[in-house]
């Protein structure tokens, strides 16, 4: 069994049922998170090409963890779903601790 992608799979269904059942931020509907992830995946691109490459490899892959899809510069597909759960998490984690957003001006105004 491939563990690293069955765990990868839990990991990504998990973080998007803690979205839409618990916390509740709105971040899937917000252009910056989106954004943030589009920086986040070209760092780990560069980084984790150069980590995993199969000429050079810092980091192994046991061959039967993993579908064994690698792209591109042989970064193993998991590590996109892997990361995107950590870091989803992260900034879920860190808009909770936030908690509620002021009002806006304009609403509180015509409230009084």
């Amino acid at each position: 069994m491939p563990e690293y992608t069955v765990l990868t799979g839990i990991a990504i269904v998990a973080v998007i049922l803690v979205e839409l059942l618990w916390l509740r931020t709105g971040i899937f509907r917000r252009a910056q998170y989106w954004l943030a992830m589009a920086i986040v995946i070209f760092f780990q691109c560069l980084v984790d090409g150069w980590l995993t490459k199969l000429d050079a490899p810092i980091v192994l892959y046991a061959p039967e963890q993993n579908l064994g899809i690698r792209f591109p510069w042989d970064i193993p597909i998991e590590d996109f779903g892997f990361g995107w759960a950590m870091v989803t998490l992260a900034i879920l984690c860190w808009e909770k601790q936030r908690g509620p957003k002021a009002a806006p001006k304009a609403a509180s105004k015509g409230a009084r």
